[in-house]
């Protein structure tokens, strides 16, 4: 795996690893993971111990509005990257006590096979996660947690009191051009409120610094 640069995203737990494509006449070869890489890099020390135990693949539709999830018991850190299409990363600081504690941030990554590099961003345990999709997208993430259902919840990505601050003016002023045109389940658009989740006991297993 050859990965050309590690970067931290607004909120600096969240990372974004760029990694090489291999092109010639015919078109290009990558390898997007390899284990020894991930844990013996230099830049990649803030991997070391994960193990990724599920791997999912999800198709939508233009102009879906995904999000925002997160789980416990196990934690499920997520290793996320775009294999077709245009997906806007969105992820929520939901850690107690930290200083960007109810924060959101955004992170582009189009899809296009003409550059010499594809992109993972890494949402680690304590953020809530969703996607924007402007246009038809086809994304894969590794997870470092299985699934279990009855420990994850999910704070709606209209409420009204989430901080949008440090996001890149251009990307957020996306969910208010679509409003009209987003397609969001009813179980996200009628998510929690960032004050209800903070109020739910469940929230007391995000704490900043503990995970």
């Amino acid at each position: 795996m050859k990965i050309l640069s590690v970067n931290s995203l607004v909120i600096p737990s969240v990372k974004t690893i760029r990694y090489g494509r291999f092109s010639d006449t015919r078109g290009y070869f990558t390898e997007p993971y390899r284990r020894s890489d991930f844990e013996n890099h230099s830049d990649m020390n803030f991997m070391k111990g994960v193990l990724f135990l599920q791997h999912n693949e999800s198709y939508s539709k233009k102009y879906v509005l995904r999000g925002l999830h997160f789980q416990w018991n196990p934690y499920m850190g997520k290793m996320v990257r775009t294999i077709h299409g245009h997906m806007i990363d969105i992820f929520c600081d939901i850690r107690k006590e930290s200083p960007t504690y109810g924060k959101v941030g955004m992170y582009d990554m189009p899809m296009s096979s003409d550059k010499e590099f594809s992109e993972w961003i890494w949402i680690p345990p304590g953020f809530a996660h969703g996607n924007l999709f402007l246009q038809e997208t086809t994304i894969e993430y590794m997870c470092s947690g299985e699934y279990s259902q009855g420990n994850e919840a999910g704070i709606s990505p209209l409420s009204t009191d989430l901080d949008w601050s440090l996001c890149d003016k251009k990307l957020f002023s996306n969910l208010s051009l679509l409003n009209d045109q987003l397609i969001i389940s009813d179980k996200d658009k009628f998510g929690l409120s960032l004050d209800v989740w903070t109020r739910d006991l469940r929230s007391d297993n995000f704490i900043y610094g503990k995970l």
